[in-house]
């Protein structure tokens, strides 16, 4: 591609480069220039304007931004996204509905490398959507770029996103209680709202004594694809009152602990072959919490291992929630270091 300064003899069928104010209104950059357009540019006193003028093996912006979208996105039905019209050297890539977008993290870098013109930027791996939601943007940021790297960048991002679709449809939330004063509203309240962002319907409130062996029925009778379990009593080891009760119910407890904060006291297990998550505390607040990432998931059909979940260490620090009652820095308000566990 040619770019620069050129009188305006020279200009007509060139790009116009940076958009231009007229005797009346102005000419857009990006567009054509025509002779119309140059006898307007002659009216309002332009002697020359910067423009760019493809070259043999140079490809529009338009037409490589479309190129590159559809190399990512070959079948948008089947991968549950759509492609916006193109515009400007840019094509948006948004959500057919709610679920995690899957990102092939190294085809974008790769794509990316490829040509400093040719740009995809996404959301993060596995970062939850609803519909409509855009998930990638691909920029052409020059007028043209050389067919060449284009195609090599088509074929390093091939087939790098799609959306996960949610594929468990229904929930069971068992809460406990250590007084006869909690109801577990806001606790049910508040994980119905996060599930219905993926279409998972909850089942009506469980309110059991915080004690192994009601938790314990309470889990054998529990009817759903997911269960989870709320306790009034922060659970603290991998042998208390939760992952016991668990274990009680015929279930297995395969984790306990993740280095998200908020988060860190979450135990997962499984019960007759059903997810089970025992949430932590600050489940009951609706911001983003390391439970987030672990219920998205495996609402959306992919396996959570101990492996994945202590591997979110970085990122994972997702910062204080107003409801909590104790800072995390000791010293702070003269919290003890007991207290800071909690």
């Amino acid at each position: 591609m040619k770019f620069g300064p050129v009188p305006l003899a020279e200009a007509e069928g060139a790009i116009l480069a940076h958009s231009v104010a007229l005797t009346k209104g102005r000419l857009r950059k990006g567009r054509d220039l025509t002779q119309a357009d140059l006898s307007a540019l002659a009216e309002a006193g332009v002697s020359e304007v910067t423009v760019a003028r493809l070259e043999p093996g140079d490809l529009h912006e338009d037409s490589a931004a479309l190129a590159l979208a559809e190399a990512l996105v070959p079948d948008p039905e089947a991968a549950g996204l759509s492609l916006r019209p193109v515009g400007t050297g840019r094509v948006n890539i948004v959500a057919d509905g709610p679920g995690l977008v899957k990102v092939g993290l190294e085809q974008i870098h790769a794509a990316n490398l490829v040509e400093p013109a040719i740009t995809v930027a996404t959301l993060p791996h596995l970062h939850r959507v609803e519909v409509g939601t855009m998930v990638a943007t691909v920029k052409i940021i020059a007028y043209a770029v050389p067919a060449a790297a284009l195609e090599a960048a088509c074929t390093k991002a091939r087939s790098a996103l799609r959306l996960l679709p949610p594929v468990l449809q229904r929930a069971v939330l068992i809460q406990t209680r250590v007084s006869p004063e909690e109801s577990g509203a806001k606790g049910h309240a508040v994980t119905e709202a996060r599930l219905e962002r993926l279409g998972v319907r909850l089942a009506p409130p469980c309110l059991v004594a915080h004690d192994i062996k009601p938790l314990a029925a309470a889990l054998r009778g529990a009817e759903g694809d997911l269960l989870l379990i709320l306790t009034g009593s922060a659970t603290s080891d991998l042998h208390d009152t939760a992952p016991e009760a668990l274990r009680r119910a015929g279930g297995d407890v395969a984790h306990f602990g993740m280095p998200v904060d908020p988060g860190n006291l979450l135990f997962l297990g499984s019960l007759h072959g059903r997810p089970v998550v025992g949430l932590p505390g600050c489940a009951k607040s609706p911001k983003l919490n390391g439970a987030d990432w672990v219920m998205e998931r495996l609402i959306c059909g992919l396996d959570v291992t101990p492996a994945d979940i202590m591997s979110w260490g970085v990122g994972g620090l997702l910062g204080e929630i107003g409801s909590r009652p104790r800072p995390r820095r000791l010293g702070e308000e003269g919290v003890s270091e007991k207290a800071s566990r909690e």
